[in-house]
């Protein structure tokens, strides 16, 4: 029998610790590990998370995939909050796909159910 893979999270290399939690925590909404430290943390919403290291693990620069409930909604929470977007929710067949790029260059595509497909005679 296979071996299971239990979970799979990202560890993105960020250059300014704070910066990144005030952006990962106060506009996310992510919760930091209370075992976080200066140069190493996590931050984790819901069922997603993310490793954060300083300076370390990594080039920068990395893309994330997150599976959220509502893109749109995610979209009109941030655009509320200042916080440039990359990609307004665009629908893909994949996903109803957002993006926005961290203090550090690291890009989160945030992803929700696409929508239906219009018909000609709807639109």
């Amino acid at each position: 029998m296979p071996v299971h893979i239990e979970r799979c999270d990202p560890i993105l290399r960020v250059e300014n610790m704070q910066a990144s939690l005030r952006f990962y925590v106060d506009t996310l909404r992510f919760v930091n590990a209370e075992w976080g430290g200066d140069d190493f943390t996590c931050v984790s919403r819901d069922d997603a998370s993310i490793y954060l290291s300083l300076g370390d693990q990594g080039r920068g620069g990395a893309w994330v995939w997150i599976g959220i409930s509502d893109a749109a909604e995610l979209h009109w929470e941030l655009v509320a909050k200042g916080v440039p977007i990359l990609l307004p929710p665009t629908n893909f067949p994949w996903a109803l796909e957002m993006r926005v790029e961290d203090p550090d260059g690291n890009v989160l595509r945030f992803g929700s159910e696409p929508l239906p497909e219009r018909s000609e005679s709807s639109s």
